[in-house]
């Protein structure tokens, strides 16, 4: 294939060749020969490399109702997201070899290339876990996405001497349950009415108790001279205190564009963890987005059925779907200046690339893997829910504006086109990046 007269993020326009799953040659818009190639004319539009998203519940095995590979990454493609990295709190969690090989199994229903977190629990099986082709030590600190609470120090700290033994990033989702305000949940004991105020998650799930978990995991980190990148950061004061520890740290969408102001109308389909924060938390996060201090943009994609997500404050579980409008709403924010095209790349490609040493995802360069999407910057749309592709069928994101692909490519293959109104997938041939 020949990508002819594409814009790259940087401004530059280039022709691109793709040959045997790579980016064979980059160069100056019009410069290469056609040569029998399948030509794709860009005609100035955005090419971009291909998304990934270090962070999604793609919830094969045990929950296939609300989410399958199959589901997760036709949404993956459709947003432009070439990479997925899921995550262990599945039914059996990936917590041993053998759960491991299990959902390796059902990722061969993935459109698009992805890793396989392990995880720690009580009935972790670390040896068997680190001779899988782990791609990375998934949420083992203080809380995981279920909510369930707590792992025991020792064991976390036996996990992360592992890790580093093995070379192996340790990825945290660092609450502090100690420091959740149960007088919030008392209240709705004494009727308070906490199922009509979603604003009370916000409150019991305390900005304090993310910061000291984020202090306490790299403290422990620092000791076995671990890699450590925290999960979803929802504060300006747990991403400072991951910055100045040497850490590395995620951001999800939800955090950067939506606030406990977003609650009256989002109610229990808000409800996630870490949860939102005050308008002048989100607009401090924004701003390290912006000015480089945060690494990655992932998306916590957790979907849940309607049915779930409307049971009520306290029964309802905790999530959004993501994972299809993670890049086309950052798009959109650069579509008005709120960010640049290349801020976008380093966050949702280069950056995650670098810091899950994935040396050949990432970057439109020559011998990288061709994984690019290309899109046109000037023709948003609205999201809806209908129109996306997650099983889930909802988007906390309802009527904003993004900027959707016309064409993902994993390894050279076409997985996503849109043409008009006509939406064409490719045949499942995800790869493990640890293969």
């Amino acid at each position: 294939m020949l990508i002819r007269d594409a814009r790259l993020a940087g401004g530059r326009r280039r022709d691109v060749r793709i040959e045997s799953e790579r980016i064979a040659d980059v160069a100056a818009a019009g410069s290469l020969d056609e040569d029998g190639d399948d030509v794709v004319d860009a005609d100035g539009r955005l090419l971009l490399p291909g998304a990934i998203d270090v962070h999604v519940h793609f919830r094969q095995p045990g929950y296939p109702h609300k989410e399958t590979w199959a589901t997760g990454s036709r949404s993956a493609a459709a947003g432009g997201v070439t990479t997925v990295v899921d995550q262990p709190n599945t039914d059996p969690p990936t917590v041993t070899g053998e759960a491991f090989a299990e959902k390796a199994t059902l990722a061969a229903d993935s459109l698009v290339d992805y890793g396989i977190n392990g995880g720690v629990t009580e009935a972790w099986d670390p040896d068997s876990l680190f001779a899988a082709p782990l791609f990375a030590l998934g949420e083992v600190f203080l809380a995981d996405s279920t909510g369930d609470m707590g792992i025991d120090a020792d064991l976390f700290a036996d996990a992360v001497e592992r890790a580093a033994a093995a070379g192996v990033p340790v990825t945290v989702h660092a609450e502090d349950a100690s420091l959740f305000d149960q007088s919030v949940r008392a209240g709705d004991a004494d009727g308070i009415g906490c199922d009509a105020d979603a604003d009370r998650w916000s409150a019991f799930r305390t900005a304090a108790a993310e910061a000291r978990a984020v202090e306490r995991a790299v403290e422990v980190a620092s000791g076995a001279d671990a890699q450590v990148h925290i999960a979803h950061t929802s504060t300006p004061e747990g991403i400072d205190a991951a910055t100045a520890a040497g850490a590395t740290c995620e951001v999800s969408p939800h955090h950067i564009l939506l606030s406990r102001d977003d609650l009256s109308e989002l109610g229990t389909y808000g409800r996630m963890n870490p949860p939102l924060r005050s308008e002048a938390r989100r607009q401090a996060v924004f701003e390290r987005v912006v000015d480089g201090t945060v690494d990655v943009v992932a998306t916590d994609h957790a979907p849940h059925t309607v049915e779930e997500k409307e049971r009520g404050l306290w029964d309802a579980p905790s999530g959004v779907p993501g994972v299809e409008t993670m890049l086309p709403l950052l798009l959109d924010l650069a579509r008005r200046d709120e960010l640049t095209y290349a801020r976008v790349r380093d966050l949702v490609s280069a950056n995650p690339a670098a810091v899950f040493d994935l040396p050949r995802k990432g970057r439109i360069e020559t011998g990288a893997d061709a994984d690019v999407v290309l899109v046109d910057p000037d023709t948003p749309r609205e999201i809806r829910g209908d129109d996306l592709h997650s099983k889930c069928g909802w988007t906390p994101f309802e009527g904003r504006q993004g900027v959707f692909p016309d064409l993902t490519l994993v390894r050279g293959r076409v997985v996503y086109e849109r043409v008009g109104a006509e939406e064409r997938f490719g045949t499942p041939a995800g790869e493990n990046v640890r293969r």
